[in-house]
């Protein structure tokens, strides 16, 4: 009778043990995915830059080879998270034959990943050169979104226009440079100096 006792404590006892190795197996498992999604989510909020360029230009060209726009500043700062980069003092310049020529700077800019979308910010200016069929054109804001694919121009901030004699202000503005569609949305004043003879 004692040696069924003392086989089935030992049954017990072997059972007790498993299944504490068990929970403590468990526990140990549990607690390597713990650090391993912690670790994960430290890696998702990474807010370090992972390069940056000196004294760069970037030059896009059209599907044939023709150059289109050209992007240069003093640095590019590549940001993984968000996968954009940071441009101190940039210059947009527009390169199209078939368009009038644009000089766009600025103290800095964020373009995104391919830079199809430009975000020109803090004493950005803009320029256009005298045509044939068009005076000189000047504008001054603070901010400016930049589409450069498709040459149109967009903010909601006040701007500043030059444009020949006459002297443009308002808030918020599209232009779209292939179309040379222009509107200003809000505050508008103009005003017209005469021309020195």
């Amino acid at each position: 009778m004692s040696n069924a006792r003392s086989t089935n404590r030992l049954r017990l006892l072997i059972l007790i043990v498993l299944s504490a190795a068990m929970a403590l197996g468990s526990l140990w498992v549990l607690e390597i995915m713990r650090r391993g999604s912690d670790s994960g989510a430290t890696e998702a909020v990474r807010t370090d830059p992972d390069y940056f360029v000196e004294k760069f230009n970037f030059v896009r060209t059209s599907k044939v080879g023709q150059a289109r726009y050209a992007i240069s500043g003093a640095k590019l700062t590549h940001f993984p998270n968000e996968d954009n980069y940071e441009i101190v003092l940039p210059i947009l310049k527009s390169l199209s034959v078939d368009r009038p020529s644009i000089t766009m700077h600025a103290q800095r800019a964020i373009a995104n990943s391919d830079a199809s979308q430009v975000q020109m910010i803090d004493d950005v200016h803009i320029d256009r050169p005298e045509s044939k069929t068009a005076p000189h054109f000047h504008l001054k804001s603070e901010y400016v979104l930049i589409f450069p694919d498709d040459d149109i121009i967009q903010t909601d901030k006040a701007v500043d226009i030059t444009q020949g004699t006459t002297e443009i202000t308002g808030e918020g503005m599209y232009a779209n440079n292939a179309t040379l569609n222009f509107t200003l949305f809000h505050d508008v004043h103009a005003t017209v100096r005469q021309q020195k003879h």
